[in-house]
């Protein structure tokens, strides 16, 4: 299971964390994300070396790199404060993403020095790594970005109860296994809206079929994975039959890492990246149009009139104060 699960966690903070700091769009997040290679790469070969002093320098290393961007978090609650309802709640889950690697990078520091902490082994110290790189900031980032986009009741929903239900998670470690279980159940409510709201208006929306089946892809995993979360924590709190850890690891986290997160920042990465829409050509007044024929008026009806989800509407979590 370790080797599965540091491969895991090597792409959480090779790969997920600074694709997804560059999904935000937000100038403020760019140096740290240059920087970032710096700071994961120490941390990605203190996964593979034996527990002692050289694996918890590195470790260090990572450390170093989450503090920095935690850092950055405060700004952004602050703007949440002042933005409407909508932008309010999409900042508070980009808030979450934010502080999140700290929380993985000081369970890897512990572990790899392999000492206990707050009253937990190695062994547990060593899946709240990927727990708070792919339910952590993973998910809060993409609940963020599906805010932004699907603005209503729904959206806000999910921005809002992906952080709630990974703090309830990580009080939860630390009181009992029915406050891990509320949690896991706010966290699956949040992470199947997000699935839920991909699949009805953001899937649709791309104009390839590589990005369409990316985010079919990440909403159909979503649903199976958080299915495997909720059964655990059921069994860890009422005793029933529930998979193994490493059972979980082999499933529902390499079905977060790949199926979901990969695949997401992949999706919304190629959906930034897509082309503006070319309007129609216009003839002159009193022309004969040189444009595409009319549309057929029956099927009028099936035509859809929102707007295309553009780079313009996607360019990060900034703020629009109400």
């Amino acid at each position: 299971m370790s080797v599965l699960v540091d491969l895991i966690v090597m792409l959480g903070m090779l790969v997920v964390v600074p694709a997804g700091l560059r999904l935000t769009g937000a100038a403020e997040f760019d140096r740290i994300r240059r920087l970032w290679p710096l700071f994961a790469v120490p941390g990605a070969v203190a996964l593979w070396l034996p527990r002692g002093g050289p694996a918890t320098v590195l470790a260090g290393c990572y450390a170093l790199g989450a503090v920095l961007l935690a850092l950055h978090a405060p700004p952004r609650l602050l703007r949440a404060v002042r933005a409407s309802a909508a932008h309010r709640t999409a900042e508070i889950a980009l808030f979450t993403a934010l502080v999140t690697p700290s929380v993985a990078a000081t369970a890897l520091v512990a572990e790899r020095s392999g000492h206990a902490l707050f009253g937990f082994g190695p062994g547990i110290l060593a899946l709240t790594v990927p727990h708070f790189h792919f339910a952590g900031f993973a998910a809060a980032l993409i609940a963020g970005l599906v805010c932004r986009v699907a603005d209503g009741p729904a959206g806000r929903f999910a921005a809002s109860s992906v952080p709630s239900g990974t703090l309830l998670v990580l009080i939860g470690y630390f009181i009992g296994d029915w406050a891990e279980l509320a949690g896991a159940v706010v966290l699956t409510a949040g992470m199947w809206t997000v699935a839920l709201l991909t699949w009805r208006t953001i899937r649709v929306s791309g104009r390839d079929r590589t990005t369409r089946t990316l985010f079919a892809v990440s909403s159909a995993v979503l649903v199976a994975t958080m299915v495997l979360a909720l059964s655990w924590a059921l069994g860890e709190a009422t005793g029933l039959p529930h998979p193994t850890l490493t059972w979980m690891a082999a499933t529902h986290g390499l079905g977060n890492a790949l199926g979901f997160a990969l695949c997401s920042v992949l999706a919304w990465r190629r959906l930034q990246d897509q082309p503006e829409p070319t309007p129609p050509e216009q003839s002159p007044p009193g022309r004969p149009g040189t444009g595409p024929p009319p549309a057929d008026p029956a099927l009028a009806t099936s035509v859809r009139t929102d707007p295309p989800l553009t780079r313009p509407a996607l360019t990060g979590l900034e703020d629009r104060t109400s």
